[in-house]
């Protein structure tokens, strides 16, 4: 990755919007030099502060000494991507900082390789559950289509019929349904989750944001409701 840095401070990254939980430290004219990473379904909740303690004292950083916090906004699990933006908003007020929000698929296509590409249009797949994904088109040479939430099967009759290299975490869960279309397709090496380790280094070529105000997450399904039973009428 060779995103120039504009940022002096050290930025600490945080995600838990996916299937992991993860926390990076970067540091001006050093990169990341820390980072945890753990793949899980849930208890990103109790995991995500302890992952950011470990790698500040790993660091040797003081939270006084960070210029932003860097989080992922999703897609996403609802309540993953509400746990990483609370964390960030917490740490961003007790220690008056900015915060930074990158997609989890900005993450996940920065840790392919190029050279994988090699003209290929990119997918990118993340898990959505219920036989779904959230699935985002990146044509070669061309701009991203927007992303959208797609029942698995209903996936292949809406791609081009063109080389496909496929990236995320939810690669695994399409791949029957896309090869049985008959689609000419290759496979990433990269991690399919959203890293705190790449976006750490995403968010450090980031302006610092215009305001304080928290980024708005990327939902692409409502959450889900229930709605409260109205009382019985006694007899």
């Amino acid at each position: 990755m060779s995103e120039q840095a504009t940022w002096t401070r050290p930025l600490l990254a945080l995600d838990a919007a996916g299937q992991s939980c993860s926390v990076a430290l970067w540091r001006p004219g050093a990169g990341v030099v820390a980072s945890r990473f753990e793949r899980r379904a849930r208890g990103q909740s109790e995991r995500l502060l302890p992952l950011v303690e470990a790698v500040m004292a790993e660091a040797g950083e003081r939270y006084a000494a960070l210029g932003a916090i860097a989080v992922t906004l999703g897609p996403g699990g609802f309540t993953g991507v509400r746990i990483g933006l609370a964390a960030a908003e917490g740490l961003a007020l007790a220690w008056d900082l900015p915060i930074l929000g990158v997609g989890s698929f900005d993450v996940v296509a920065a840790a392919v390789p190029a050279e994988e590409l090699g003209g290929r249009d990119l997918l990118l797949l993340l898990d959505a559950k219920r036989a779904e994904v959230y699935a985002q088109l990146r044509p070669a040479g061309a701009a991203a289509l927007e992303p959208a939430l797609v029942a698995t099967d209903a996936l292949a009759a809406a791609l081009p019929r063109r080389p496909l290299l496929l990236a995320g975490d939810a690669v695994d869960q399409a791949l029957p349904v896309l090869r049985g279309a008959g689609l000419d397709l290759a496979r990433s090496a990269a991690e399919g989750a959203a890293d705190a380790a790449v976006l750490a280094r995403l968010a450090a070529a980031l302006p610092a944001p215009a305001d304080r105000r928290p980024p708005r997450p990327l939902y692409l399904r409502a959450p889900d409701t229930t709605q409260p039973r109205r009382p019985q009428p006694r007899p």
